[in-house]
């Protein structure tokens, strides 16, 4: 835990939150400033920063979670799709240093903007490139 995170207070109990779900390793509790109703996160018990410091036995429970919520929450709120978002870093958009992801429920004109595509350009011989620097990293 750490005491200048917002997450690890409200893991504490410091600050109060609505929880959804809770288990041994994560907590799930409804956004406080929710992008459409029924937004969750899904936050570990222990601080990680983000996603690579995130252990690979905790990563491998997120997933299965992250789908039994989607589900409940498809149902409870009648949605037509849901988001599922993680940031990694302060470029990608990552405001709390906490890892969490988001579950955000979709629903048809709901006017929610979450990212834009992208007007890169790229060539055919530059994504083959990527693809294999990629690859000698793994």
């Amino acid at each position: 835990m750490h005491s200048d995170c917002i997450f690890c207070k409200i893991l504490k109990g410091d600050i109060p939150s609505f929880v959804v779900y809770e288990d041994e390793y994560f907590k799930v509790i409804l956004d406080r400033f929710p992008a459409s109703r029924g937004h969750v996160l899904i936050l570990p018990k222990a601080h990680y920063q983000d996603m690579f410091e995130l252990p690979v036995e905790i990563s491998a429970r997120l997933y299965p979670l992250a789908n039994h919520i989607a589900k409940g929450i498809k149902e409870a709120v009648q949605a037509e799709g849901i988001n599922v978002i993680q940031n990694n870093g302060e470029a990608a958009g990552q405001s709390v240093f906490h890892f969490h992801m988001h579950l955000i429920p979709r629903f048809k004109n709901d006017q929610v903007v979450l990212n834009k595509t992208s007007n890169m350009e790229i060539t055919l011989e530059e994504l083959a490139k990527t693809a294999e620097l990629i690859k000698s990293y793994l």
